[in-house]
């Protein structure tokens, strides 16, 4: 598609601007629309992304291709083609699984996040429309309000002042003030305001786009990650002690200095987890796709991690707990006006296009009294700040304006007698403790003196399967924390209804808080079960005092004053209907409503934690039981008990069939799943050292026993471990025995392939002396017959670092 550099001067007024676009009030047409495509391009900035090529050389790049570089350099300089051939496989192997993997990785994510494609509400052909963002030319006619990214730059229209967030541009931490005339630029947020603009530059035209030209989410590395990543250096650094001591010791015995080191490098290769980064891409990527299947789109990939660990969920009542369906149960009248009056100027204080949920329950409502009569001139939409909407109409009694919206700020624009007040006071406390949310409505006299109307109840039933869900929160050790602006007897009333506890604390208390009263607050919120009248402010603070007390801690949020929360609590999760700027700083974004959605991806996410769990004890077990028992053989016994070929045909099968490990059925954790490495190396040490003792009684029967020469010993030393190997993860998947749980399908289909594989290997004599099928089935029922040994040493190593943990 061809674009232009054309620039637009966002300087002239914009009658002239108007002028100069080809547009009006009424928008552009289907005509203007695509020619100006054509013209400008889509409004997106193109994301860079290196070659296919560039992508696959780079898998030929790093420490661990390094060695194996050099190790296959080394075996063409020993003449030793066999070895040659195996390690330029593997070598090749590792690189396009890799590369296979995270490229279609990276293309589900995307996809994935095409899900959450950005909006922009629109006028064309004098139709308010909702488009996707990258669909809007120069000349359009736009909408933001409250919690929009500003999709564009854009010239505002006649209207109120509006706040905007501009610190992703100017680093200003505080939002500014812009009103009719003023420009408003791509990727601002709106803080409070709404106001229509017209766009006049898009995509990499814009003063954003200028800036840079790749937009990408920067992820950081999550704990899990980074412990993953300290567990391979260790190996690494593990192995290449062991393999000097290997050369150091061979030079001693003056053995061939060049056959030594190959040896040392591809024993260290056979060690170091090449296949941890596939692991790691597959599995994560894997569950972001399950995630996406259940309605949660994961933006962050690293806070599948942090879910799994999460303990104190911070819910927002609203759409959450509730159905989010609010309702007008009653109209009550104070002073001389009617039901009827009670709601027509709460609907003229509405404007349901905007989608506002109050908005839109108040309009619905048929029993008001016709409101033809009346003439909307100009209407304030609600914010945080002022608590309320407000119209100037024009209706039998001339100009006049009307508002709704908390009954304490509705009060306080009133001129009220006390009894009024009171009264209103007594009915809003009457209406809470039955649940129902009160809205003030007032209206001015032709003095432009305030008059308080009436109120209107609504009510937001909890959801039908809200407490069965919160129930299965509880047993899987997550404590539920309900946050609701509500007043504090409609926060019981709920808690009660959803059995949630009755320690309902009430967030103004946060304000004027004495500094040495701080400490004492923060446990008061740790023993809470929910909070009342909470701002967006106050969410933050909860979210740091639960975080300071040690907890992992979630928050769900939908506003943009929900932002600074979501974006400070280790899961982040914006609700079904969020706006823009939640969405932006949340790490998970919900496509479906209710709480069943959250418990569904905890579920998922510690699926996926026991998946690299398990790995990572199977990892290290196995680097300990091939890494000690051949350095042991050499030292002790000067017995080569595998060949170089054998240590490269043991990495390639099994980093073959470890891939399988992402797909693979396990339990759900009944509590948070944390990182522990004492657990970790614990249980992978005992399964090491009991398979290098395994290892040796072999060694000692073939030779002492069966009197097998030392080729056959070493053929059979290599099926041992390739097959003894490969049960070592049906071990590690599980803490209990394991056949408490069913593997999945391909991870059955993987390890089994790999060793029929490598039993045909040994049995033919494919790089190796050939063994027969009487001396595999004999390492076969070898390997199998230490199965109870490795349980009940796995079982009692879960017992030493974990008290409660049962043998049976």
């Amino acid at each position: 598609m061809q674009k232009t550099d054309t620039h637009i001067d966002d300087t002239l007024p914009v009658e002239q601007l108007l002028k100069n676009l080809g547009t009006s009030a009424e928008g552009l047409t289907g005509v203007d629309v695509q020619g100006r495509l054509l013209t400008y391009g889509y409004n997106e900035i193109s994301e860079h992304r290196p070659s296919a090529l560039l992508k696959l050389l780079s898998f030929f790049w790093g420490p661990i291709a390094w060695m194996i570089e050099v190790a296959c350099i080394l075996s063409g300089l020993l003449r030793h083609w066999t070895d040659f051939g195996i390690i330029a496989c593997l070598l090749v192997m590792n690189a396009l699984v890799g590369f296979w993997e995270e490229y279609h990785a990276e293309d589900a994510i995307s996809t994935l996040k095409n899900t959450l494609a950005p909006t922009a509400r629109v006028k064309r052909h004098g139709t308010w429309m909702v488009i996707p963002r990258r669909e809007l030319v120069p000349g359009d006619m736009i909408r933001v309000r409250i919690g929009d990214i500003v999709p564009a730059d854009a010239k505002l229209m006649d209207c109120d002042p509006i706040e905007v967030d501009q610190s992703m541009l100017t680093g200003e931490s505080l939002p500014v003030m812009r009103k009719a005339g003023d420009v408003i630029y791509s990727s601002s947020i709106i803080r409070r305001g709404e106001i229509d603009g017209i766009v006049f530059a898009t995509g990499t035209h814009t003063n954003f786009g200028r800036v840079v030209q790749l937009v990408s989410a920067t992820t950081g590395t999550s704990h899990f990650q980074k412990e993953m990543l300290r567990i391979g250096n260790f190996l690494m650094l593990i192995a290449t002690i062991l393999a000097c001591l290997l050369v150091t010791v061979g030079l001693f015995r003056q053995e061939s200095l060049l056959t030594n080191i190959q040896f040392a490098l591809i024993l260290a290769i056979a060690a170091i987890p090449a296949a941890m980064p596939a692991v790691l891409t597959i599995t994560m990527a894997l569950g972001a796709r399950l995630l996406a299947a259940k309605k949660a789109i994961v933006t962050k990939l690293e806070s599948i991690h942090e879910l799994a660990g999460m303990d104190v969920l911070c819910c927002d009542k609203t759409g959450t707990l509730t159905q989010n369906n609010l309702k007008v149960e009653e109209s009550i009248p104070l002073s001389n006006h009617t039901k009827q009056e009670v709601l027509l100027f709460a609907q003229l204080a509405s404007r349901s296009e905007d989608h506002d949920p109050i908005d839109t329950a108040v309009s619905r409502e048929g029993d008001g009294a016709s409101n033809h009569a009346y003439t909307v001139l100009h209407f304030t939409p609600f914010d945080p700040v002022s608590k309320r909407t407000e119209a100037r109409v024009a209706g039998p009694h001339g100009e006049q304006q009307v508002s709704k919206g908390s009954v304490p700020v509705i009060l306080a624009l009133c001129q009220s007698a006390d009894t009024q007040r009171q009264q209103a006071d007594r009915k809003e406390i009457e209406l809470a403790a039955r649940g129902l949310r009160s809205l003030g409505v007032a209206i001015t006299d032709a003095e432009g003196v305030w008059h308080f109307v009436g109120i209107l109840a609504l009510s937001d039933p909890p959801r039908t399967d809200a407490k069965e869900l919160l129930t299965d929160a509880h047993h899987m050790g997550i404590a539920i924390k309900m946050i609701t602006g509500d007043q504090l007897p409609i926060a019981r009333e709920m808690a009660k209804r959803l059995s949630l506890g009755n320690n309902i604390m009430d967030a103004s208390l946060f304000e004027n808080t004495s500094h040495y009263r701080i400490g004492q607050l923060e446990d008061e919120i740790e023993n809470a079960d929910g909070f009342a009248k909470a701002f967006p402010d106050h969410k933050y603070f909860i979210v740091e005092s639960l975080q300071k007390h040690g907890h992992v801690v979630g928050m769900t949020g939908d506003g943009v004053n929900d932002a600074p929360a979501l974006h400070k609590a280790d899961v982040g999760i914006a609700v079904h209907g969020a706006l823009d700027a939640a969405r932006s700083a949340a790490d998970i974004v919900l496509l479906a409503p209710g709480l069943s959605v959250i418990i569904d991806a905890i579920k998922e996410s510690r699926r996926i934690f026991n998946r690299m769990t398990s790995y990572a004890i199977y990892r290290i077990a196995e680097t300990i039981r091939l890494l000690l028992f051949i350095t042991l053989s050499v030292l002790v016994f000067h017995f080569y008990p595998v060949t170089a070929v054998m240590v490269i045909l043991l990495a390639l099968l099994n980093d073959g069939a470890i891939l399988s490990i992402a797909f693979d059925s396990t339990d759900v954790g009944t509590k948070p799943q944390r990182w522990n490495m004492r657990t970790i190396l614990t249980v992978s040490t005992a399964l090491g050292g009991i398979g290098v003792v395994s290892s040796f009684l072999l060694f000692y029967l073939s030779e002492n026993v069966f009197t097998l020469p030392q080729d056959l010993i070493q053929t059979l030393v290599y099926l041992k471990l390739s097959v003894a190997g490969h049960l070592m993860i049906f071990h590690t998947r599980t803490r209990g025995s394991m056949f408490s749980s069913r593997p999945a399908f391909i991870l059955l289909f993987a390890t089994l392939s790999t060793q029929i594989i490598a039993t045909l290997i040994a049995v033919y004599g494919v790089f190796v002396a050939p063994i027969g099928w009487k001396l595999a089935g004999f390492i076969w029922l070898y390997a199998i017959a230490w199965i109870p040994a490795n349980e009940i040493i796995k079982r009692f190593a879960y017992r030493i670092v974990d008290p409660d943990y049962t043998l049976s």
